[in-house]
């Protein structure tokens, strides 16, 4: 239905707007810049076009010039509170944001997917539901646009999704890669608060010291994981922060530990939380100190339908050559808000290499770095990629 040509037609005007969204990033579920961006963006294209109520989200809808059912595609808005370090000419002008896991690439993709689209809304059989999403990296707007009715903005349940990431780092520059099943990885986030007694360290008798007893939680929570969990159904747990005291001769009478916690599947998802509590309440009893778990899962692992996995790497080929399209070998371990709709909707989400010319794919600065650069080339290419899945799919219901 469509070639890279199309995409190429349209790259000066989508890649403009990457640069424009680039140099005013946004953070969270408040973006209204990069909203009032892409409505200009989509302007005078016969859509269906809302605007979010607890976020600054946009849903549109194309009708197909003929019946059938819908299909949605989803593009993340937001920043990262990072400070770029890139040094490219549209670098962000904002400072502490930076878009240093290419969402503004998704935002422009989709947009130029509802151009292409829309320039044969007839040939569609079915319609076509656009999810510019707002709060990606940790405030979970997908699930908030699912509430609000976007997986039934176009009068039915949508019978298939997409989403696109590109990627700094890791696959050569134009590679599309995905997998069947497991893609994401659920990610749990837990702030353990251990309260003791205080004294002097002098006489740690008379104290009830958090220190050891944090300590010796962290390592058990690594001893737990390996020998509780499948190691073929792995999975992590990064103890990031941790603090008590402010004098090397005083023994605290509290301190704090924050952690992120990834696994793959249900089963595991459920033994790691309950192992996490466990571990850290026993440790805590047997140091004589209390221990406060607030345990919050965050997003849940994402699992690409099998039959939608394969269409998509059969789409992917067909537009970049067979060589370029890669069924990836393993899942990655970072997550997405996407996993919400896939929970839902038989869906693929898909990665598109977006390592700019002359870089070491091995070596460049990998998504989330404030010296992460990204392709513009991906732009035109994810637009086809996302327009493409949708025609198809509507053709094939």
């Amino acid at each position: 239905m469509f070639t890279l040509d199309d995409g190429q037609r349209l790259a000066d005007r989508l890649i403009d707007l990457r640069h424009a969204l680039h140099r005013e990033p946004e953070l969270g579920l408040d973006t209204p810049l990069t909203q009032a961006k892409v409505l200009t963006a989509l302007d005078g294209l016969p859509l269906e076009i809302k605007t979010g109520n607890a976020l600054t989200s946009v849903t549109a809808v194309l009708r197909g010039g003929r019946p059938g059912p819908a299909v949605l595609l989803r593009g993340d808005m937001d920043a990262l509170p990072l400070r770029e370090e890139s040094e490219i000419e549209y670098a962000s002008r904002v400072p502490g944001r930076m878009h240093a896991c290419g969402h503004d690439l998704h935002t422009a993709a989709l947009a130029g997917a509802a151009h292409l689209l829309a320039g044969r809304r007839d040939e569609l059989a079915g319609d076509v539901v656009f999810m510019f999403q707002p709060g990606e990296e940790g405030q979970g707007g997908a699930r908030i646009m699912i509430d609000e009715g976007v997986l039934d903005a176009a009068g039915e349940r949508v019978v298939a999704a997409y989403a696109m990431h590109v990627a700094s780092a890791g696959f050569p520059r134009g590679v599309i890669a995905t997998r069947a099943g497991a893609i994401l990885s659920a990610c749990d986030a837990a702030t353990v608060t251990v309260t003791g007694k205080g004294g002097h360290g002098s006489m740690p008798h008379m104290a009830a010291d958090p220190i050891p007893a944090m300590c010796e939680m962290v390592t058990a929570l690594q001893t737990m994981v390996t020998r509780s969990i499948d190691i073929f159904d792995p999975a992590v747990i990064s103890v990031g922060s941790i603090h008590a005291g402010s004098a090397g001769n005083v023994i605290p009478g509290s301190g704090q530990f924050n952690a992120t916690i990834r696994s793959y599947s249900a089963a595991t998802h459920k033994a790691i939380r309950e192992g996490f509590v466990r571990v850290v309440r026993g440790i805590a009893a047997a140091h004589g100190v209390e221990a406060e778990v607030d345990y919050r899962e965050q997003y849940p692992a994402g699992t690409n339908d099998t039959a939608e996995a394969a269409f998509a790497l059969e789409v992917a080929s067909g537009l970049a050559g067979a060589e370029r399209a890669i069924e990836m070998p393993r899942p990655l371990s970072a997550s997405d808000d996407f996993a919400f709709v896939l929970e839902r909707v038989p869906g693929a989400y898909v990665n598109v290499a977006a390592v700019p010319p002359g870089l070491d794919p091995a070596a460049a600065a990998i998504n989330h770095s404030p010296k992460a650069i990204f392709d513009d080339g991906a732009v035109p290419l994810g637009a086809v990629l996302l327009a493409e899945l949708a025609g198809r799919r509507l053709a094939s219901a």
